[in-house]
């Protein structure tokens, strides 16, 4: 006779096979792992509407390499080997972006201008000691925006040993050690801008190895908040700067300037679609205290951005950068 079952006993839960439960909870973490490396190698097919989400997010892309190292703990925290094989995918996506900027720069060909870029600020307190580490950094080209007339006759007298050639138009400027020439206003202004609003300028440098055409531009800024990136005007003068480089019959050009834009930002494309950008070196320069994005930029044309790096923080709410620019 068949023994019956007691009502009241507990039956024993069958356990999972081994890795199953890890691998359903690892599900989560794989998934996430897809949707990182799909920011990172599509980040164009995100919308710029509403709030110009696109360039926000473009703005800060380097910084998704954090959720890139987490994602690969999570998967080892859940023992999971779907979300282990999924994690190669934002890690094989950042590599490809940023992983070359990782590198050290290539040797000195002989034929290559040291150039610095810094937005000096116009609330800069010690425009003396920011002019003394400018020149430290012995570059063959400077330029400066945010130049304010009280503060702009001392970085005069203090650059004028080192760089006896330069030029000032509005509230920015090149100074260099070869002699320029050319020098004329760049109009950068959007149209919903007041007259008088001035923040480009171009010179052809007459640099050992030929002539050189330097642009500075200063573009407006932009700002984030809760209707997202407000980066319309920035934009705006973006395209302007992009029309001058267009027509400029000068064969090399370098652009420097505080351009309020990561060279990812898609606002920035009137400009990334036509000159080369830094192929070694993240040189994050803004804000000084706690770097999170390079919109100091430098940029050429016929001539390659080999290193970019920052310098020691001076007065201002930028770091300046220095970057060796290999001409063609």
């Amino acid at each position: 006779m068949a023994e019956r079952a007691d009502p009241g006993a507990v039956v024993a839960a069958r356990p999972s096979p081994p890795g199953v439960r890890g691998d359903r909870r690892g599900w989560v973490v794989a998934g996430a792992a897809v949707v990182v490396a799909g920011l990172l190698a599509f980040h164009r097919a995100v919308p710029n509407t509403p709030g110009r989400v696109g360039s926000l997010l473009e703005s800060f892309l380097p910084w998704l390499g954090v959720v890139v190292v987490l994602v690969p703990v999570a998967a080892l925290v859940r023992r999971s080997a779907v979300a282990l094989v999924a994690a190669l995918l934002p890690v094989a996506a950042w590599v490809h972006l940023f992983g070359g900027l990782l590198l050290p720069g290539p040797a000195d060909t002989g034929r290559e201008l040291s150039v610095v870029q810094h937005n000096v600020s116009d609330e800069n307190r010690d425009p003396a000691g920011t002019a003394r580490t400018l020149i430290e950094a012995d570059a063959d080209l400077i330029a400066l925006e945010e130049l304010v007339k009280p503060q702009l006759p001392l970085y005069e007298q203090a650059l004028a040993k080192k760089y006896p050639h330069h030029i000032v138009r509005g509230t920015v400027g090149l100074w260099s050690t070869y002699p320029i020439s050319g020098g004329r206003l760049v109009d950068i202004k959007p149209p919903s801008f007041a007259a008088g609003w001035s923040r480009g300028v171009r010179a052809v440098v007459h640099a050992p190895h030929g002539d050189v055409a330097a642009y500075v531009a200063h573009l407006p800024s932009v700002r984030i908040g809760a209707g997202g990136l407000a980066s319309e005007r920035r934009d705006e003068s973006a395209r302007l700067l992009g029309r001058a480089l267009a027509g400029e019959r000068t064969d090399a050009v370098i652009l420097l300037g505080d351009l309020n834009g990561a060279v990812e930002d898609r606002g920035l494309a009137p400009l990334t679609s036509r000159l080369n950008v830094a192929e070694r070196g993240f040189a994050l320069s803004f804000p000084a205290a706690f770097p999170v994005a390079r919109i100091d930029q430098v940029m050429a044309r016929s001539a390659t951005v080999r290193h970019i790096r920052t310098l020691p923080a001076t007065g201002s709410d930028h770091l300046p950068v220095i970057a060796r620019v290999g001409l063609e």
